[in-house]
């Protein structure tokens, strides 16, 4: 190319590029002039999620589903293993088990694919299910059992396994397997292999299935070596018109849990049970004992966290599940936040959402944040008052009163402490609000009596639907001293609520990056304080 012809290639170019950013900032564009300081404004922005998250782990192709979590002793390190999820899986052939490797919960390291699904659409494993990993001392090899899913075959589910010495090379074993059939057991639904060491300190491996004329339980086998495997029996589920899968088992102090999903739309959700043997546990579900009489007490998150799992360092256990992605997020982010129903199924797959495992005096459980992820938001920012209405020294008064905070980051802590002057003073949070905002997101802290609160979503604004249902959370006690400790921790477009440490609510919700939030009170008084926010 000669000059002159580069001296015309480079001018078009930037005439091209002055005129593309011209159009794409002009003043009616909500994404704004780059050179505007855009950090004095409250309006609304329209943000891009980055292509893949890092504190909630997202790869940067394709999605996480079904968390099958691991603490490697010899590592000193969790291998959270998944299936990988892509947006043009085969027909038949889907969800290779892939990986990734993490010492605290916030930071990961992709291990990449760690076991492939078959070769053929009519091996017994050409598309892969839930299982887990273990290490076994007695032949220093580690295991995954795993379900290999294949509607060609006799059976369409099984449970198969594959092993390794070093968790880098695995050889899968296509000689054995466990089929239902062989135990009475159902072979369209025989899946989600966990292993746990029970009391006689034998291992036992529990299996998600039905039994003959459809009623769901769990199957057990025990096993002295990890590898021969005896059938023990069953114990059946909550209800018989309830699925649950992928079930985890775990003592923790003098208590034994069950650690399980729902599979039906209407009641999907991560939930426990717990007892003070495992004898004991088994008979938790049939009929179920939930912790305080209700089940509603024994759910963990909201229908935004999925499959969760857990494992343990032997220090801290932490519980992984996945935040699914929303229809309509590559088109519409306002259409996507309220695309959820309790009557259907979320999108299958998103994001690796880690909480910690609180254990409270009487046993019952919590999600706590995760020590790892509070330390790596440790950039302090600015917090500064765009809008308000209500407020004065620190306190909202009144209907419809609130005060609006600066604009968030891409990852972003907020903390904060809300103190109710009485037990029925209602407030929330929002995101993606802004002065000009014809609709924006909003986790309510609704009184639901004088004693317990529930987490509500909704869409506010003039153009908004108000509550959104299928999302809100579950009852928790309302604090004797009216006093809310909360911390809000973003990832893009994945939001987890803490208060208290008593309670936990995941959501997706689009356009939370570079929009100012706000704390709103619904009548009634509320203060306001210690408001900080971190980023990464």
């Amino acid at each position: 190319m000669s000059n002159d012809i580069k001296k015309i290639f480079f001018a078009g170019l930037v005439c091209c590029c002055a005129t593309a950013t011209l159009t794409a900032c002009s003043d009616d564009d909500p994404k704004g002039d780059p050179d505007k300081d855009w950090a004095g404004t409250a309006n609304s922005f329209v943000p891009t999620d980055e292509k893949g998250f890092s504190t909630y782990y997202s790869p940067a192709i394709g999605r996480c589903g079904d968390p099958m979590p691991f603490y490697d002793q010899k590592a000193g390190d969790f291998k959270v293993l998944y299936l990988q999820e892509f947006d043009n899986n085969a027909d038949k052939r889907f969800h290779p088990i892939w990986g990734v490797a993490t010492t605290d919960g916030a930071n990961y390291r992709s291990l990449g694919e760690v076991l492939p699904f078959g070769e053929t659409d009519y091996q017994q494993d050409a598309a892969l299910g839930t299982g887990c990993a273990y290490y076994c001392d007695k032949d220093n090899k580690y295991y995954i059992y795993y379900t290999g899913h294949n509607g060609n075959c006799t059976n369409r589910e099984v449970v198969m396994r594959a092993t390794s010495d070093d968790f880098k090379t695995w050889t899968k074993d296509p000689l054995w397997e466990l089929n239902g059939p062989q135990y009475g057991y159902s072979g369209n639904d025989f899946r989600d292999p966990q292993i746990f060491v029970a009391e006689d300190g034998l291992y036992r491996m529990l299996i998600a299935t039905y039994q003959p004329g459809g009623k769901p339980l769990f199957a057990e086998f025990k096993s002295s070596d990890m590898r021969n495997w005896e059938h023990v029996g069953s114990f059946k589920m909550v209800w018989n018109d309830r699925m649950c899968e992928c079930p985890d088992v775990f003592k923790m102090g003098d208590w034994w849990y069950l650690v399980f999903s729902e599979a039906p739309v209407y009641s999907r959700q991560v939930k426990y049970v717990m007892a003070k043997s495992w004898e004991e546990l088994k008979t938790r579900l049939d009929p179920p004992a939930w912790p305080d009489g209700s089940e509603d007490f024994a759910k963990l998150d909201s229908r935004a966290f999925y499959a969760g799992k857990t494992a343990s360092n032997g220090t801290d256990r932490y519980i992984w599940g996945w935040c699914p992605i929303r229809d309509n997020y590559k088109t519409d982010i306002y259409k996507a936040n309220t695309s959820v129903s309790g009557d259907k199924e979320p999108a299958w797959g998103g994001a690796l959402v880690c909480h910690r495992i609180v254990q409270h005096s009487d046993g019952k459980l919590s999600l706590g944040e995760v020590p790892g992820i509070k330390a790596k938001y440790n950039q302090a920012q600015s917090v500064s008052v765009m809008s308000s209405s209500g407020w004065a020294n620190g306190k909202l008064s009144g209907d419809d009163a609130y005060v609006l905070y600066n604009r968030l980051g891409s990852h972003n802590h907020i903390s904060l402490t809300v103190t109710t002057s009485n037990k029925w003073d209602k407030f929330g949070i929002s995101v993606v609000r802004g002065t000009d905002s014809d609709r924006y997101y909003t986790m309510v802290v609704n009184p639901e009596s004088e004693s317990s609160r529930k987490i509500n979503f909704e869409e506010e604004g003039k153009g908004g639907k108000g509550f959104i249902g299928g999302i809100d959370g579950y009852f928790f006690p309302t604090p004797e001293d009216n006093t809310y400790h909360i911390d809000i921790y973003t990832d893009n477009s994945v939001l987890v609520m803490y208060i208290n440490d008593n309670v936990c609510y995941t959501q997706r919700i689009y356009g939370i990056q570079k929009n100012c939030w706000s704390v709103n009170n619904y009548g009634g008084s509320i203060t306001v304080s210690d408001v900080k926010v971190s980023q990464y």
